[in-house]
């Protein structure tokens, strides 16, 4: 007996020291972290975990559902695609042609009106805020210097850094980009309650405007700016901006970061559903008008879906790019899968939802977007 309280005793103190050490230096966002995902049988963030985290309601007004096609799931899915959809647990898949749905599907229990969360598709969402913002003449333009915002910002180049570099993903700033580990600037962001201090202790260490690189802290800082511009809670601005102009047809939900003055996780995770977030293609699709309103400048969209760097074709300002198939797309995407596929010269658009992705990627792109892709438009040219 002796033995068994000896090692409890020093279970337990070692518990208490990793504890008090996880407190002192910063890191008790893990304790979160292991709370929200290992303690609900998860071993990374999952689509349904915006249930652990403070979140903002984006309001919708009166819906404006989505027509169906006149073949509307007319056509079944193929072999190929079912497979995948299995293995990787996809959730919705919709493909929507002239503006209307041509096929939906929904899986485990999942439906129409189901929200999930959208990761880094959130990032394109915060791009179209940014445009309005610019519309709206709460932001000069890309060029606006971001030190116009927050003067304190740090770093060799914080002077030179603009309001479009960051949308763009080259913005020189020191962040980390690490999905793995505990300790990463990724993972204090996405369990910690003081994103904004965090994102303030950046520096702009190496020259903006030269080189693409992908960084959450880019559209984090983005987020931030929009906010202090429009002097209001950015939920409530894509809300009364995007949300129920576009007759979405569910409310949706913003994380927070945690603290009473709740800032909302810009570069990523608004919970909504997949026919709600297809409308976000639509409107880039149709040059940003809805319904014979202009709710989005049709210069600014141009632009988001088009590659600034030459040695960069993948990515706009927000958006990723492709031409697979000899198709140009442009796409909304988050690290589990979530995708919305906009294909403007065949008035397309393919929204996947679900809980894995593959972990091949080809040419910037991981492995099962491009056979989403290839098995819409197979089901497609089996119906002509």
């Amino acid at each position: 007996m002796s033995k068994l309280r000896k090692v409890l005793w020093g279970i337990f103190i070692f518990i208490a020291i990793t504890l008090l050490g996880l407190y002192a230096t910063g890191y008790e966002y893990i304790l979160k972290g292991v709370r929200v995902v290992y303690m609900t049988g998860h071993s990374t963030a999952f689509i349904d975990d915006h249930k652990y985290f403070d979140n903002r309601v984006i309001d919708n007004a009166t819906p404006q559902p989505l027509t169906k096609h006149p073949h509307y799931n007319q056509t079944s899915s193929t072999k190929r695609l079912d497979s995948i959809n299995q293995t990787l647990g996809t959730i919705a898949f919709l493909i929507i042609k002239d503006d209307e749905i041509w096929y939906e599907n929904y899986h485990q229990d999942y439906g129409p009106t189901s929200q999930t969360n959208s990761f880094s598709m959130a990032k394109s969402i915060t791009s179209m805020l940014l445009g309005k913002a610019i519309e709206d003449g709460f932001i000069k333009g890309l060029n606006q210097k971001v030190i116009d915002f927050f003067p304190d910002l740090k770093g060799e180049y914080a002077k030179e850094l603009s309001v479009g570099d960051l949308a763009s993903m080259s913005s020189g700033l020191n962040w980390d980009e690490d999905y793995y580990s505990p300790f990463s600037m990724t993972a204090q962001a996405y369990y910690d309650n003081h994103i904004r201090d965090l994102i303030l202790s950046l520096e702009v260490t190496e020259a903006p405007n030269q080189s693409f690189k992908y960084l959450s802290g880019n559209t984090q800082l983005l987020g931030m700016l929009i906010e202090k511009a429009v002097n209001q809670p950015l939920s409530n601005y894509l809300s009364s901006s995007f949300w129920k102009p576009l007759g979405m047809e569910n409310h949706a939900l913003w994380q927070l970061d945690g603290l009473d003055s709740g800032m909302e996780k810009t570069y990523c995770c608004i919970s909504s559903n997949a026919r709600d977030f297809s409308k976000i293609g639509m409107l880039y699709k149709n040059q940003g008008q809805w319904n014979g309103k202009q709710l989005l400048n049709s210069k600014f969209t141009a632009l988001s879906t088009q590659a600034k760097f030459e040695d960069s074709p993948e990515y706009g300002y927000g958006f990723w790019l492709s031409n697979h198939l000899g198709k140009q797309s442009f796409i909304m995407r988050g690290i589990l899968g979530q995708y919305v596929i906009t294909i403007p010269e065949d008035d397309l658009i393919i929204t996947r939802l679900g809980h894995q992705r593959s972990q091949e990627k080809i040419n910037n792109f991981p492995k099962d977007m491009y056979i989403y892709m290839e098995e819409a438009y197979q089901m497609l040219n089996s119906k002509n």
